[in-house]
């Protein structure tokens, strides 16, 4: 199977292609009228939940890795393409097919680096794969929904995706650099995550949970750890998958992320169908939502803008006692629940709107950028601000992509 890379390449091909793509994988297009369905993207059920027994070894609760294990007992699918880590370092990310619940256990927890996901798909076809579950993030999943045309050609009748939320991602090296900023040993950090409570959390090899402020990381010198294609990306939702698991929409619960509950998206029957398997083990709970995240974005989205730029001076990390009281009084007053998700959404989309206005050529930016962004910053922009960003440090005109 050979498909161009030009087609299956969002960034490429322009990233708005898979908004199309929707109505095609869940029967309907995403309701731009319906304030979560805009950012959320097409769903049939949104809730907050964690399994009643958490899984042992598993980043947060074991939602996902449960998922994948029930799917393969009960011959939904042959075969289940997931990401074990490298032998010589558990960050790393190595894409299998896992056939056995031995392989499925073997990929728990995140590896919060770029990963091939797609490579895997040869040893679909040699091994005469007829019902496959693919996990990944968004990126992966678009280009899968692109190949999917190929991979029935191929022989695969079923296809499942289970996706989960991914906000920014780069090469290994570019997290071992965060991890040294963020943690005081950053050698042992097994997990992590970007929380509510304006906190890194650190899960190390010894069960200890280290918590750094986000306002207390080194933000000018972690700017190149993110890849470059992240910040053309707009698909932190994985609009295109079945069922979606991740954290971003849940308000910190004051607890550590294997007792902690995770948004869990159903975008269609499929989802539904997998999400049902192990729904009874579940612990769920309606999501919430409170606050006004307006103000926050557009602070942010300065802030983050004038360290791209190099506009005025050094932003100084706050020692972490000054970072854990900022922390503390933001997660008070500032946006939770789903409107904290939106918060980080908004910022996200309009600070990689900002990217491609400036790195690429008008009619690939408005190709590449989805409609459901574009009517996000007509709200930031009405004051011709975000335009006014936007054409400041545009890359020479031969350099565009």
């Amino acid at each position: 199977m050979y498909v161009s890379i030009r087609v299956l390449c969002c960034v490429l091909d322009g990233m708005s292609k898979a908004q199309k793509l929707e109505a095609a994988v869940h029967g309907k297009g995403r309701d731009m009228t319906n304030k979560d369905e805009r950012h959320f993207g097409v769903y049939e059920e949104l809730i907050y939940a964690k399994k009643k027994v958490p899984l042992e070894g598993a980043q947060w609760t074991g939602i996902v890795t449960s998922v994948a294990l029930e799917m393969l007992r009960t011959k939904k699918v042959d075969g289940v393409v997931c990401v074990q880590s490298q032998a010589d370092d558990k960050m790393a990310p190595n894409p299998v097919l896992a056939t056995t619940e031995q392989d499925i256990l073997a990929s728990r927890g995140v590896k919060p680096c770029l990963s091939p996901n797609l490579s895997v798909l040869k040893e679909v076809e040699e091994k005469q794969i007829k019902k496959l579950l693919f996990i990944g993030v968004g990126c992966s999943v678009s280009a899968l929904r692109t190949v999917e045309p190929h991979l029935r050609e191929g022989g695969v009748e079923e296809l499942y995706v289970l996706g989960t939320f991914c906000v920014d991602n780069g090469p290994n090296k570019g997290l071992k650099k965060f991890l040294e900023a963020a943690s005081d040993d950053p050698s042992s950090v097994k997990h992590y995550e970007f929380m509510q409570d304006y906190n890194v959390h650190l899960k190390h090899e010894d069960g200890r949970i280290e918590k750094t402020p986000y306002f207390s990381l080194p933000a000018d010198d972690l700017k190149d750890v993110i890849a470059p294609s992240c910040y053309a990306c707009f698909d932190y939702m994985n609009n295109l998958a079945d069922l979606v698991v991740g954290y971003m929409g849940v308000p910190w619960q004051n607890r550590d992320m294997t007792q902690h509950q995770q948004t869990v998206v159903v975008r269609n029957s499929k989802g539904k169908e997998m999400l049902d398997l192990v729904r009874d083990s579940l612990e769920i709970d309606p999501p919430m939502s409170s606050g006004q995240r307006k103000a926050f974005v557009l602070e942010t989205v300065k802030a983050d803008d004038a360290a791209t730029l190099g506009g005025g001076p050094p932003q100084k990390p706050a020692p972490k006692f000054v970072g854990s009281v900022i922390a503390w009084i933001l997660e008070k007053i500032g946006p939770r629940g789903l409107e904290f998700a939106r918060y980080s959404l908004d910022y996200h989309w309009i600070r990689n709107y900002l990217y491609v206005q400036r790195n690429f050529k008008p009619e690939h930016a408005d190709r590449h950028i989805p409609e459901y962004v574009k009517s996000i910053v007509r709200e930031y922009d009405d004051k011709g601000q975000i335009s006014k960003m936007a054409n400041e440090g545009v890359r020479e005109k031969k350099k565009l992509y």
